[in-house]
């Protein structure tokens, strides 16, 4: 827990984490798109395409970590393991299932 003089020291600011939290939300939705594309036209079915999905959301967590966290999240997340790792894990997984299906049954038909 953050305790008072850590926040005189670095005072979070709600908005930047706000939009931090945002900016984090629109790269997985878009990517959760990209891979239900690629899932869908790579032919994967049924657990394949779920390992798939969650592969390349780690994947794509672990590139904020090191790209736009620069290492460091615990200054622009006020709690990084949900805001950063475990957030908005599901919630891109019906634009992946809905690309997925789509992609798949445009590839096979």
């Amino acid at each position: 827990m953050i305790d008072e003089r850590e926040l005189i020291r670095q005072p979070i600011v709600q908005e930047s984490v706000q939009h931090n939290a945002r900016t984090v939300s629109n790269i997985r939705a878009l990517t959760a798109s990209l891979f239900g594309v690629a899932a869908g036209t790579l032919g994967l079915e049924s657990f394949p395409g779920f390992i798939f999905y969650f592969l390349g959301t780690a994947v794509v967590s672990l590139l904020i970590y090191a790209l736009k966290a620069e290492s460091k999240p615990e200054a622009y997340f006020y709690n990084p393991l949900g805001d950063l790792w475990a957030g908005d894990m599901f919630g891109g997984l019906m634009s992946f299932v809905l690309t997925w299906t789509l992609f798949y049954g445009l590839c096979k038909a």
